[in-house]
């Protein structure tokens, strides 16, 4: 049976990564950053991530690693060289690991980087797995490096390499935009989405944690890079509406034209947040239902109403 190395464990993906893990009674192993958080035996403490974390107490016996931890994308940046530390964790710590597991003999490295690598926005076409790479921040360019480096690393060892570049994640659990909306539209609180006419390709944990056992585990992915979502997109007032379904409120739309919405917002220094709200960001995960057979087992609308629920009832 195949052995899982599952990389932040303890994060918002690796927690229901590891849940689905044994729910179907895969062999696996997560990491942690901290000692504290290693609480149970199937997780090791490895500390930092950089170009020289030790990753040998979490190989021994490993045929394939999930790689999900990684420096976030950060809303309010902070720090002096954000590119540099991004590249740091990202991109220098990711080919660490990889070059540690391809001479532990670990046949798969199934890369989580993100659809930032594709670019911000859509317009009339999906991206494509194989569009040219367009990423503006550097988040978005630290993902787009790991991906080279570890192509090349692939080519150097015969590691087989599958990058999955996911979109927006949501499910129980979740912070930052999607919690706020969920909150605000648990108040009640009248939104002005109503004359919105995007699209936008979303994808539930679940579905996401789904998709990866599937490329860590599957003999034809090897090689590939796949886009991943709920196969369902949908537009802001879509959005809004099956989040009011799980909140128990009616979701209460303004017909506010998004020429005024952007403008505003760009007045107030919000022009890049309103931009992804109003604009259209799809993506073509047609190659993993091609390649794997693999369609998303949960339905976008009730994970978008699962989630809601959950968030009002835990008052997160």
């Amino acid at each position: 049976m195949t052995r899982i190395l599952v990389t932040g464990a303890n994060g918002f993906v690796g927690k229901a990564l590891v849940a689905q893990l044994a729910t179907t009674g895969q062999s696996y192993v997560g990491t942690v950053r901290a000692r504290a958080s290693a609480t149970d035996s199937h997780l090791v403490a490895i500390g930092d991530i950089d170009g020289a974390t030790d990753w040998s107490p979490a190989l021994d016996g490993v045929s394939a690693v999930i790689h999900l931890a990684n420096r976030a994308h950060v809303m309010q940046e902070t720090a002096a060289d954000p590119l540099a530390l991004f590249r740091a964790i990202n991109t220098e710590g990711t080919l660490n690991l990889a070059r540690q597991a391809a001479a532990a003999g670990v046949r798969r490295f199934v890369y989580v980087s993100s659809i930032k690598v594709n670019g911000e926005a859509t317009h009339g076409r999906p991206f494509q797995p194989d569009d040219t790479p367009a990423p503006t921040d550097p988040y978005g360019i630290s993902k787009w490096e790991a991906e080279q480096a570890l192509a090349g690393l692939s080519r150097e060892t015969g590691l087989e390499v599958v990058i999955v570049r996911p979109p927006l994640i949501y499910g129980p659990g979740v912070k930052a935009n999607f919690l706020r909306l969920v909150k605000a539209i648990g108040r009640g609180m009248p939104l002005p989405f109503g004359l919105v006419r995007n699209k936008r390709s979303l994808i539930a944990v679940d579905n996401l944690c789904s998709a990866l056992i599937a490329c860590a585990t599957h003999d034809a992915a090897a090689g590939h890079t796949f886009l991943a979502s709920d196969g369902e997109d949908l537009s802001t007032p879509d959005l809004v509406r099956a989040i009011a379904r799980g909140t128990g409120r009616p979701a209460r739309l303004l017909p506010v034209p998004p020429a005024l919405m952007l403008l505003a917002a760009g007045l107030l220094g919000k022009g890049e947040a309103a931009r992804r709200v109003l604009g259209s960001l799809q993506v073509d995960g047609s190659a993993l239902q091609r390649v794997l057979g693999w369609h998303p087992p949960y339905s976008a609308r009730d994970k978008l109403a699962e989630s809601a629920r959950h968030i009002v009832e835990s008052r997160e």
